[in-house]
Order: C-alpha cells, then structure tokens, then sequence
C-alpha cells in the first residue's frame, strides 16, 4: 500500500469541445435571419487562449455571446472559465469583444485554495506545483472529503480534480 495518496486541483478547459460548441455557433449565427448580411464571427486565438467575438452593433454581439454560452453548456464547457473584455468598437463601424480563455491556477487562485484547505482543518497537505495544487493525505477518505469540501466552495473559476492516486 502507498503511504500518501493524492490528487491535483486544476482549471482547464478541453479545447476540442470548446471548438465544437464554437462551430455549432458560427452554422446557427449562419442560419438565423436576424444575422443575415452582418459582419459577425467568432474567432478562437488557441496560443493566446482567447476568443475574438465581432459584430455589427452591441446588441447582435450581445446574442453571438447568448449563442456562444448556450452552446458551450451543451457540451459541457464551464461559463466560469470564460473572462469577458470590454466591447470596443472596430473596423467597418462594427464592434469586438475579447474574451480570455481560463488555463491553469493564477497564483492568487492556487494561494486562496491552498489557504481554504488548510483553514478547513481537514488532515491533508496542500502545495502549489506550478498552474495546480497539489492534495497530499494518508488517507483516501481525507482526499474525498477535501474534494467534496473544495466543490462546496467558489473560487470564481472552474476547478477540476486530476491525477487521484
């Protein structure tokens, strides 16, 4: 038997559903009769980890934003991971949004959850390996109720739990 058990609490997004729920996106925007002859589109920076949304007026880049959520919620790609900027008006007398894609713990994240778990009196270790936390305990059980206890928590951001050994 192993002497320590663990487990990693990241924030990740799967970009193949993220590119998926994004093409289910652009054919419904292609579709719909309210969008026709506009300037929308939709598209997805994957180095940059973030999305350019632009559209004629903000009220049609509002809907492509409804479209885009709705859409992402069906194939089960978290809203938290999404961090929306301000619409700023572009070319063409159209307007853009860029939203950042969440990818990894910021390190203010990953020292707010490691606080959280040793506040919780739980008797597990937490660490910060890089853009995760790292769980350590002798005990599976201590693990899932650290995880139960993390769940029952919001950071603000979309938290996964990797790596349970």
């Amino acid at each position: 038997m192993a002497d320590q058990y663990s487990f990693d609490v990241v924030s990740e997004v799967n970009m193949q559903e993220l590119k998926n729920a994004l093409d289910q996106a652009t054919k419904e925007i292609k579709q719909r009769f309210d969008f026709k002859d506009t300037k929308t589109e939709i598209t997805l920076k994957e180095k940059e980890k973030e999305l350019v949304v632009v559209s004629d007026d903000d009220y049609k880049l509002k809907a492509v934003q409804d479209i885009i959520k709705g859409k992402c919620v069906k194939r089960g790609v978290s809203l938290k991971a999404f961090d929306y900027g301000a619409v700023e008006p572009a070319l063409n007398a159209t307007v853009r949004q860029t939203v950042k894609i969440q990818s990894g713990l910021a390190s203010e994240k990953a020292k707010e959850i490691t606080k959280v778990i040793k506040d919780s009196k739980l008797k597990v270790q937490a660490q910060i390996q890089g853009e995760q936390v790292r769980v350590l305990s002798k005990s599976k059980d201590e693990l899932q109720s650290a995880i139960t206890f993390l769940k029952g928590k919001d950071f603000g951001i979309d938290l996964q739990f990797a790596n349970y050994r």
